[in-house]
């Protein structure tokens, strides 16, 4: 188990082609990816499938809403947004669901379930033979593209996974070194 979390990486969107999980493997994915902590099981999120022609939909109305607020926008710009969600075959939103009338679980520890959510499904889509990377973009923050999307007034993206069949194999980065992360607490004195 520890030998497939330190193989985990990261393949960039662009180097993410055909084919992608078929449903029943997606949704494989998606049962391992949702074994999170989940505080008083509130079950925090939620799932939204992009995929054929729903990405070139949405790379066109995020481009349409990314050159409304930057009408100064060059063309790189415009078009990067537009192929935004194209490059991989499979993007999945991981929607994080908050509830404010629920006062017994904070806002954060619901947020963190979510994050677990998007790593959780990082590892189970390398297990399958995909490759995959976590997401995010000024339309992950935006109101327009989140009502577009179909998010509630309490709902947020915690990441747009990109998912796919890696085209070249992903390069290992540096890691930080977990001894030099590592503290001790001690009592005040």
């Amino acid at each position: 188990m520890l030998e497939a979390i330190d193989a985990r990486r990261s393949v960039s969107s662009r180097h993410l082609a055909e084919p992608a999980p078929d449903d029943a493997t997606l949704l494989r994915m998606l049962r391992s990816a949702v074994r999170v902590p989940d505080h008083g099981k509130r079950v925090p999120f939620r799932f939204i499938r992009i995929a054929g022609d729903a990405r070139i939909a949405l790379g066109d109305a995020v481009a349409a809403r990314g050159l409304a607020l930057r009408p100064d926008a060059g063309d790189g710009a415009v078009e990067k947004d537009r192929l935004r969600f194209t490059r991989a075959p499979l993007v999945v939103a991981v929607v994080a669901v908050f509830d404010d009338a629920d006062t017994a679980i904070p806002a954060q520890e619901r947020l963190l379930t979510a994050g677990s959510v998007c790593f959780a499904l990082l590892q189970a889509t390398q297990a399958f033979g995909f490759g995959a990377c976590w997401l995010t973009g000024w339309p992950a923050y935006d109101a327009d593209v989140l009502r577009l999307l179909g998010l509630g007034v309490q709902e947020r993206i915690a990441g747009f996974i990109h998912i796919g069949t890696p085209t070249q194999e992903a390069n290992e980065r540096d890691r930080p070194d977990p001894a030099a992360l590592l503290g001790d607490w001690s009592p005040p004195a």
